[in-house]
């Protein structure tokens, strides 16, 4: 039995085999003149639904019928029929990066001339500018006509030279000269003596053309930036070489202070490191499957030389080659300095760590010192405090004892007892045990008081 698909899963299957450009070829014909702009997004996720409805507004400033759209998340095209049976194709399409429009000129008249520059589709203007950076544009005329000579194709393009190629083994020749015009676009002329061979195959090469353009100038695109960082990194790199260097020798010898100084220059190196490396891994991080995109589509057109024209492979080649493996280069040479950066940091830290596990040992040390000098001072005072003590007792034993002797011979004078001496001699241990009871009564109500006063002072702090 065939388990039942979940319907997001059927809705996503079915999304991988719909084709993305639904119902477009059927508009398809020839001549035709298309005008394709793309345009970076510098936040996609939040630019992409924005140029889709930024496209529907188009098309209704284009009057475009609704019966005549389509349009899906990523993808879409509308078709307008101007009174004189010829048509506009407008079409929008959202990347990863980048959006892109084509709009297409197609006339009735197979017979009228089309030339580069604007579209002479009646009434038509573009109204408005779109989002985000514009990356590349391009003026496109598809002819059903036989190729001319290159003498007389290349005084339809500016700049020195022209590059062209028969593509996908047929009859069917791509030229241009990749210089932009007047209105900054780069002119492309399609052609071929066989309007059926070149419907055939209009849409991938269109497609093929399109994507090497679009993504070579991505590719491109953070070259100045490239190139700005390529020379930041090799100042950073010297600095650091030179700061290792110093740091090896000094690092012995190098009080706190120096540390801390050395410490806080790195740490303020190593953020701007970290600075520029997000930067350059945000711009470039693409590089690598924009390259093989590249040589994919190139490789799709299947060219051959026309007579008197350079290949355009030739053209791309000699712009991107090495380009994006200069890009990863970069990219490894400011992880290598980040690195470098973070070694070194984590040495200096070490040896501020072992800095302070010699003065707490050194701290730890005075503190014995100090504590047995204090148990030292404390046993003498002890010691002395006894001695006092003892010395106390024998004071005041010897003071009760002179005060026995005179009250006994007082007492022997009236006749009250027989023996004086014998009564003082037998005082003296009662004295000695009374100045005993004495001092100790009057050390405890020292103590106490003290304890009572110290709980009263802690308690008003406390309070």
């Amino acid at each position: 039995m065939t388990p039942r698909l979940a319907r997001s899963e059927h809705l996503f299957l079915r999304s991988l085999h719909d084709p993305s450009k639904k119902y477009l070829e059927e508009w398809f014909d020839v001549p035709a003149h298309i005008h394709h702009v793309a345009y970076r997004m510098a936040n996609p996720p939040l630019e992409r639904p924005q140029s889709r409805r930024e496209f529907l507004e188009l098309l209704g400033s284009l009057e475009v019928p609704e019966e005549n759209i389509v349009i899906s998340e990523r993808f879409g095209h509308g078709v307008r029929v101007a009174s004189n049976g010829d048509r506009l194709l407008v079409t929008w399409e959202a990347h990863t990066e980048y959006y892109s429009y084509q709009v297409w000129h197609i006339p009735d008249d197979k017979m009228k001339p089309l030339e580069f520059g604007p579209l002479t589709f009646p009434q038509y203007r573009f109204p408005f500018s779109p989002l985000g950076i514009r990356v590349n544009a391009l003026d496109i005329l598809i002819v059903p006509y036989k190729l001319l000579e290159p003498v007389e194709i290349k005084s339809q393009f500016p700049g020195p030279q022209l590059y062209g190629s028969q593509v996908l083994g047929e009859d069917i020749s791509v030229m241009t000269s990749f210089t932009p015009d007047q209105e900054v676009r780069e002119r492309y002329l399609i052609v071929s003596s066989s309007a059926d061979t070149l419907l055939k195959h209009l849409g991938q090469i269109l497609e093929n053309l399109i994507a090497i353009e679009n993504y070579t100038h991505l590719l491109l695109l953070p070259f100045q930036a490239f190139t700005r960082s390529v020379d930041q990194v090799h100042k950073f790199e010297q600095r650091h070489l030179y700061q290792r260097g110093v740091i090896s020798n000094e690092i012995d010898q190098a009080s706190p202070q120096k540390l801390q100084q050395w410490l806080t220059v790195l740490t303020q190196d190593f953020m701007r490191v970290s600075r520029l490396a997000e930067s350059m891994r945000y711009k470039l991080s693409a590089s690598v499957p924009y390259d093989a995109i590249i040589r994919a589509n190139m490789q799709a057109l299947q060219e051959r030389p026309l007579p008197g024209c350079r290949t355009i492979s030739d053209y791309v080649s000699s712009k991107t080659i090495g380009v994006a493996d200069g890009y990863q280069q970069l990219l490894k040479r400011i992880d290598a300095l980040e690195q470098d950066f973070q070694g070194t940091i984590a040495v200096i830290r070490t040896k501020v760590e072992l800095l302070l596990q010699e003065q707490n040992v050194r701290l730890q040390s005075h503190n014995r010192k100090l504590l047995s000098s204090l148990n030292k001072t404390t046993r003498s005072q002890a010691i002395l405090q006894h001695t006092v003590e003892a010395l106390s007792v024998i004071v005041v034993s010897y003071y009760l004892s002179g005060l026995g002797s005179y009250v006994f011979k007082a007492l022997d004078e009236l006749g009250w007892i027989d023996n004086a001496v014998l009564a003082s001699g037998l005082f003296v241990p009662l004295a000695i045990g009374l100045s005993f009871v004495m001092i100790a009564v009057g050390r405890k109500f020292i103590q106490t008081r003290l304890f009572r006063d110290s709980s009263k002072e802690e308690t008003k702090n406390n309070g």
